[in-house]
């Protein structure tokens, strides 16, 4: 028999494969709040280790908004929960006029369990034209619990 020793799959880290938006270059973020030691920057940017996290419990909004519309092929987030058990549930949105009028591109809920599941990770492949706005709406826990929305990363191709 023939065998031979394969690594694990990553899934810690964007695909390297793909050309990723420089959104530093190419968006403005609004986002609902922020923790000063996790700044949105480190779930946007690359070699950025900490994520982003919001201020307080509750509901929160990133939105990108792009200087000029952009073709979207792909968009690749991760959320990481090692501590606290919850369900949370996410909306991601895309605009084609500026945020007048927005169409979802996924609604999903995700149980978080420190015993086991304590990362998320969502690829989805899409084909959108002229995106003004990408939002992403973060309901951390959905039993209305005192939890912060997070992300890890968020990657555009």
């Amino acid at each position: 028999m023939r065998k031979r020793i394969i690594p694990p799959v990553q899934k810690n880290t964007p695909p390297a494969s793909e050309d990723w938006l420089d959104l530093d270059r190419l968006a403005q973020v609004e986002i609902t709040s922020e923790d000063a030691e996790h700044p949105i920057e480190s779930a946007l940017l690359p070699d950025r280790d900490s994520g982003w996290r919001a201020a307080g419990p509750g509901e929160q909004t990133i939105r990108l908004l792009f200087a000029h519309p952009q073709q979207l092929r792909r968009v690749w987030l991760q959320f990481v929960e090692p501590v606290t058990e919850r369900t949370q549930e996410f909306v991601l949105r895309w605009s084609p006029d500026g945020g007048q009028s927005f169409r979802e591109i996924v609604r999903q809920q995700w149980n978080f369990s420190p015993q086991g599941a304590t990362c998320e990770t969502e690829d989805h492949r899409v084909d959108l034209s002229g995106v003004t706005v990408l939002e992403l709406i973060i309901i951390p826990d959905i039993n209305r619990g005192d939890a912060h929305a997070s992300l890890a990363q968020l990657r555009l191709a």
